[in-house]
């Protein structure tokens, strides 16, 4: 049971209508999707600037997978699929470099900034937390037509929508180290912020290679993550952690670490269905999430797919 937080209570602030997930539980891929797919390839392509003819050829290539996909694969696994039809077509392996540069700029800059006003916030951990969370909605795949001026200064007016705070405090204080699987360039300014108010050893994972604007190794070094952690690879170049697809290594730390953070939407629907406790930090941008979580779409949230 859950319940939401009060003028001067506690601050962990869920629903009562929100229920954990069964372990067996897996997000699927709906018939909403499929467009989807089509339309974040559109804005990948035009952020390329290819014309108009690859960008049909690109159209054909996805056209050809429909029939190939299973509804029961994760959106990440399709997502994968789709944008190496886009490389495939235009030889332009990482479309959104330097838009991700864009986002990662802009945000160090306010990074003293934003770091003082967490520090002098009442509680530090918390507003690291929801900055973090709400800087989730840097995506050029679930909301590419987001502005990131405008992002920024929500930072100071929302507040999570749920937030399971107290079990996070608990797990954090009985970790030794932590596992943060990070999402997109850009926000990770934010992770970096919210690592350090964690006070723990982190290891910090990115994708192998450039998917959409996911963040890969160039870019957390880029945002100064390898000054409050190590930076690993998962070894998974899809929009997501797919663990089938993840080195050895990679699975052994997953399993291994005391505490797992994972940021965003693509994490979250390649890993909600694991037996092992995570806690998922994300904004929801997308119908079908949002019906997975009893939430409504744009809400920001810290949930955990279990207790233990």
């Amino acid at each position: 049971m859950y319940t939401r937080q009060c003028a001067g209570s506690t601050r962990d602030k869920t629903k009562n209508h929100y229920s954990k997930r069964k372990e067996s539980d897996k997000t699927k891929t709906y018939l909403e999707c499929i467009p989807c797919f089509f339309k974040q390839a559109l804005t990948a392509a035009q952020t390329a600037r290819l014309d108009e003819q690859k960008i049909k050829d690109i159209f054909d290539r996805i056209a050809a997978l429909i029939p190939k996909i299973s509804m029961d694969t994760t959106p990440p696994e399709i997502g994968m699929m789709v944008y190496k039809a886009i490389y495939q077509a235009s030889n332009i392996e990482d479309p959104f470099k330097e838009a991700k540069k864009k986002c990662t700029g802009y945000l160090l800059a306010s990074y003293d900034e934003l770091r003082k006003k967490i520090t002098e916030s009442a509680d530090p951990l918390y507003t690291a937390l929801k900055f973090a969370a709400l800087s989730n909605a840097i995506d050029f795949g679930a909301n590419p037509n987001f502005n990131i001026k405008e992002e920024l200064s929500t930072l100071y007016e929302k507040d999570f929508d749920l937030c399971e705070y107290d079990l996070f405090k608990k797990s954090l204080s009985d970790a030794k180290w932590i596992l943060y699987i990070g999402d997109n360039a850009g926000e990770t300014v934010l992770d970096r912020l919210l690592i350090e108010q964690l006070n723990k050893p982190v290891k910090y994972a990115v994708r192998s290679k450039p998917i959409i604007n996911d963040a890969t190794m160039e870019d957390a070094l880029e945002a100064g993550i390898d000054k409050v952690a190590e930076v690993i690879s998962s070894g998974c170049d899809a929009p997501g952690t797919i663990l089938g697809l993840c080195t050895e290594e990679f699975k052994r730390i997953f399993t291994e670490a005391d505490m797992v953070i994972s940021k965003g939407q693509g994490n979250y629907e390649t890993l909600s269905d694991q037996k092992r406790t995570i806690f998922f930090l994300l904004k929801i941008k997308c119908p079908v999430i949002a019906r997975d979580i009893n939430i409504k779409t744009g809400s920001v949230v810290l949930i955990t797919n279990k207790k233990k």
